[in-house]
Formats: C-alpha cells, sequence, structure tokens
C-alpha cells in the first residue's frame, strides 16, 4: 500500500512537475519570511524604545520572497538557455554575472514597489535608502541566491532524471542514403537507478519537445530522450508519427478522433483522453500523412 502511495504520488508530481516545484519554492519561501519576519520582530522587540510595527518587518520578508517567486520563470529560462557546462567558461561567466545583475535589479525593483504600496497605505513613507549603496548590499545576497538556485536547479534535474528514467536508443538507426529510409528503433531503453526498462515505439502516443529533450508520452508516464523533436521524427515518421504543432508530434494509432475550428487549427483527441493542439501549420501534411498509401 505504501509502495503504490508514493508511486501515484511521484506520478501526479510527474505529470505536472513546474506546478509543483513552483509550490514547494512558494511554501519554501513562505516559511523562510515568516521565520525571518518573527526574528527581526523579536531583534527589535528587545529594545524599549522600539518604534517598529508589526506588520513592518511582515512586509519586508514577504515582499522579497514574493518578487523572488514571480521572477523564478524567468530564472528557470535563463538557467535552461545557459546551462552549466565544462566548456565556454568564459561565456557561462559572463552569461550568469549578467544574469545575476538583471535578476537583483529587478528583485530589488519589485521588492521596493511592494513597499512602497504596503507603506503608502498604512500612511506612511517607505526610506529605501541611497540607492548605490543599499543595492550593492541587496546584490551580495542575490547573487549568492543566483548562484544557489543556479546549482540547485542543475542538482534536482540531474537526480529528478536518474530517478524517473531517461530514454536511450536500444536500436541503432542506420542513416539514410538516397531513398533508403531510416530505420525506426522498435525499443528505448530507460536507465532507473539501478534497473533498465524497454518502452515499446508503438507504446509512445506522443512527442513533446522541452528544451535539449524530447519527452516520450507512453501509457501515462514520461520519458525524457536527449534529442531534438525534427531528428526523432525523422527515425519514427516510419512508424507512424507525425507533427502536429512545433512542440507537438502524434502517433497516429494513439488517435481517437480529430475536431478542426473556423481558424484553421485543430485538436487532437487521444484513446487516453489526452487533447494535444493541431496547428493550421502542419495541418496539410498531416492529413496526407494519416492517407493510405
Amino acid at each position: 500500500m505504501t509502495n503504490d502511495k508514493a508511486k501515484s504520488i511521484f506520478e501526479q508530481f510527474d505529470q505536472r512537475p513546474l506546478l509543483y516545484s513552483y509550490l514547494l519554492l512558494a511554501l519554501y519561501f513562505f516559511i523562510n519570511a515568516a521565520i525571518n519576519a518573527s526574528s527581526v520582530w523579536m531583534e527589535h522587540s528587545r529594545s524599549a524604545d522600539n518604534q517598529l510595527q508589526l506588520w513592518e518587518p511582515i512586509v519586508w520578508e514577504y515582499s522579497s520572497a514574493i518578487s523572488t517567486l514571480l521572477l523564478f520563470p524567468l530564472l528557470f529560462w535563463w538557467f535552461n538557455r545557459y546551462p552549466l557546462q565544462l566548456g565556454d567558461i568564459r561565456r557561462q561567466l559572463l552569461a550568469h554575472l549578467l544574469g545575476s545583475l538583471l535578476f537583483s535589479m529587478l528583485h530589488v525593483g519589485l521588492m521596493v514597489a511592494m513597499r512602497e504600496l504596503v507603506y503608502h497605505w498604512q500612511g506612511g513613507n517607505y526610506n529605501f535608502g541611497p540607492i548605490l549603496r543599499e543595492f550593492f548590499y541587496e546584490y551580495r545576497k542575490d547573487a549568492w541566491g543566483y548562484l544557489s538556485f543556479l546549482v540547485g536547479y542543475r542538482l534536482l534535474l540531474f537526480f529528478y532524471s536518474r530517478l524517473k528514467g531517461e530514454a536511450h536508443q536500444l536500436d541503432s538507426a542506420e542513416e539514410s542514403s538516397g531513398a533508403q529510409p531510416i530505420k525506426a528503433p522498435e525499443h528505448f531503453l530507460v536507465k532507473k537507478l539501478d534497473k533498465e526498462f524497454l518502452i515499446r515505439t508503438d507504446d509512445i502516443e506522443w512527442l513533446e519537445a522541452s528544451g535539449n529533450y524530447v519527452n516520450l508520452h507512453s501509457k501515462g508516464r514520461i520519458y525524457p530522450l536527449r534529442a531534438t523533436l525534427s531528428n526523432t521524427l525523422l527515425q519514427l515518421s516510419s512508424k507512424g508519427f507525425s507533427r502536429i504543432h512545433r512542440s507537438l508530434a502524434v502517433n497516429h494509432n494513439a488517435i481517437d478522433n480529430i475536431s478542426y475550428d473556423s481558424s484553421g487549427d485543430g485538436d487532437i483527441l487521444l484513446k487516453n483522453g489526452k487533447q494535444l493542439a493541431l496547428s493550421r501549420r502542419y495541418k496539410e501534411a498531416f492529413r496526407a500523412a494519416l492517407q493510405p498509401d
């Protein structure tokens, strides 16, 4: 029972990893902000001439936490654009130095704007202090936070990919020569911790481009394959896979029905209940691929 429950939780997380990751980050930052705010209040309360209102440290800490959470989608995009690699160290250093500066500027700007609004609402005035001095003070913390987020993000991706399994081609695809088509792999090998699993290509229902990976969707599970969607389709087209969107491809045998709207776009309903978008850019080629030879 316990294993089934844990498996169910992992599968739910696997379906919406970004959403659940963001909720966990929000929980962590809000708890951390509450602890920091109470610590600041307790420190000031020890003084007999304390002028600090209880709401002020709450505003300070939660404005910082909310600003950081709002910037995480931008940070994740930047981390994926400039991943940590062994080569081209200079380019990475420049990219992440610029990233840390931009992150700090946006973080401080959002944070101060929130504080100004709340203080104005309370009939007071928030004084940030000398801009250069205070920005340098904030940047030291933001730069360290940026580095921690970057390293933590890459480590979590690494361990998560190992935990849920990463797909590899089992059969070596043959390069095409002239009219000779590329041979489609019959199986993919998924390495998960200390075990290996075989995934039949025919059981893959649809493909989804995701950064440097193509997610293989099969029977409710997702297996990342390090490849591009275009190259993957070159190998799988003979297996009845067609591109239907800039970032999507579908297995013809997994389709239940297709509907079209007046704009020229459409929707594809799979037999498992999943609905995929059909772009009008790929509609004609997709319909042609469905026609029998």
